[in-house]
């Protein structure tokens, strides 16, 4: 029997999938940066589940760390889109 984490964790891949066609169709740099902020935040939750299935506290860590790296990047695309940089 399938575990309810794996099942989520499928449907978040399928999620990041997704977003990364729109990483690569989006027609502007906004839907790119937001496609990108997108696959950060579900890479962070797929993490934080695996954490859960496998019991091991490191998967919670390492998406911590990814997640602050993740917005610090986000905050500098969108400040180079906003032409401030």
């Amino acid at each position: 029997m399938i575990e309810p984490w794996y099942a989520a964790v499928f449907v978040l891949v399928i999620l990041v999938c997704l977003a990364l066609a729109r990483l690569f169709l989006g027609p502007t740099a906004a839907d790119r940066a937001v496609a990108v902020d997108t696959v950060n935040t579900l890479s962070v939750a797929v993490l934080i589940l695996l954490g859960v299935a496998y019991q091991q506290i490191i998967f919670i860590d390492v998406a911590i760390v990814y997640a602050v790296l993740s917005f610090v990047s986000t905050l500098y695309i969108a400040k180079y889109l906003g032409g401030e940089l």
